[in-house]
């Protein structure tokens, strides 16, 4: 049996839509394929940006600089010794982009200028860090891509 040229161009599409059909419904089906938003508020965030912006050019200003490091009991925050540590207020977010199951925020709470966030809480991996905090009406703020 001979086909024609307009046969086989019929089922060259029929194979090429079924083709393409395929991948579209593995893409909407795969769960190891489904992906997130950073935020599920992002158009809220957004309008805030200009805060966030003005809170780390005010943290450039300080004398000394917000510092972490990583050490066997997890991640620890270092504060500005200049500061007095009983007026730093604020929240830390930790952000895991790969699973947002891992997020999570603590409060800032003190011990010596130095915030301790416990290893139990924290994976191997990449983690954004932002940290919030205010000091006598003054706010700042730090942003970071860590690995841990």
């Amino acid at each position: 049996m001979k086909l024609s040229w307009g046969t086989s161009i019929v089922i060259a599409f029929i194979l090429f839509i079924s083709f393409i059909m395929y991948f579209v419904i593995a893409m909407n089906t795969d769960k190891a394929l489904d992906h997130d938003l950073v935020n599920e508020d992002y158009y809220k965030q957004e309008l805030v940006f200009q805060d966030d912006i003005n809170k780390q050019k005010n943290s450039k200003t300080l004398p000394s600089q917000l510092t972490w490091k990583k050490t066997p009991e997890g991640i620890v925050v270092s504060f500005p010794k200049e500061l007095e540590d009983n007026n730093i207020t604020g929240k830390v977010f930790l952000y895991r982009p790969s699973n947002k199951q891992l997020d999570f925020e603590t409060t800032i709470l003190l011990s010596n200028h130095n915030l301790l966030i416990p290893d139990k809480r924290l994976l191997d991996g990449r983690w954004n860090i932002k940290i919030d905090w205010s000091y006598k009406d003054n706010n700042y703020m730090f942003k970071e891509e860590i690995r841990y």
